[in-house]
């Protein structure tokens, strides 16, 4: 029988706590969040696309995992994509995709890992809240885009529940430094009844 990990995931970890959980769940990770419906990628990738309909725009899919968000923004028309995990397990998965143009180890411990300024815009999909990345590292995505750059990502419910998450975001909406183009809450795991609101936000 293989382990099931969305009940396991959502718990408070460390980041290295965190790195193996996702190294364990690599090799089913993407057949447990088939089954629960995982709409995020695409909803992302949509919003994205909407506001930047570039192919040739150079997009980080940063917390990559084993590639289904890239398929995601693959599937709505990007070409250029680089993907950034700290999990190698999963980045393995990635690879045999054979549709990013550069992989990358994250390192945890690098106060700034994303050459700023490198990409038109930062997916980051799935990656912020409880069990994965802390609300501090919107900071980072933030910083690491040049001005007018883009950046999409999503909060699940369980983030949304913890007001750090949005209370990050507005520090860069209300003080002017970032615009929020678009925002909507729907569909994230219908399996586990989970939702998510995706953003698109414009460095200002």
């Amino acid at each position: 029988m293989t382990d099931k990990f969305l009940d396991k995931i959502y718990g408070d970890q460390s980041p290295r706590e965190t790195r193996a959980l996702y190294d364990a769940w690599a090799a089913s990770y993407e057949a447990e969040i088939a089954e629960n419906g995982y709409a995020t990628p695409g909803r992302c990738a949509a919003a994205l696309w909407e506001k930047l309909p570039e192919p040739d725009a150079p997009i980080l899919d940063f917390g990559c995992g084993t590639g289904l968000s890239g398929l995601a923004l693959a599937a709505a028309g990007y070409r250029v994509i680089d993907g950034m995990d700290p999990s190698a397990d999963m980045l393995e998965r990635a690879r045999e995709k054979a549709l990013y143009r550069n992989l990358d180890l994250l390192d945890l411990d690098a106060p700034a890992p994303v050459t700023p300024g490198s990409h038109r815009a930062i997916a980051a999909i799935g990656v912020i809240g409880p069990g994965a990345a802390p609300p501090e590292t919107l900071d980072l995505l933030m910083n690491a885009l040049a001005r007018d750059a883009l950046l999409v990502f999503s909060f699940n419910d369980h983030a949304l529940a913890d007001a750090r998450h949005e209370g990050r975001l507005n520090q860069w909406l209300d003080s002017g430094a970032a615009r929020l183009l678009s925002v909507e809450h729907g569909d994230h795991l219908p399996g586990q009844d989970l939702k998510s609101t995706v953003y698109v936000v414009e460095k200002a």
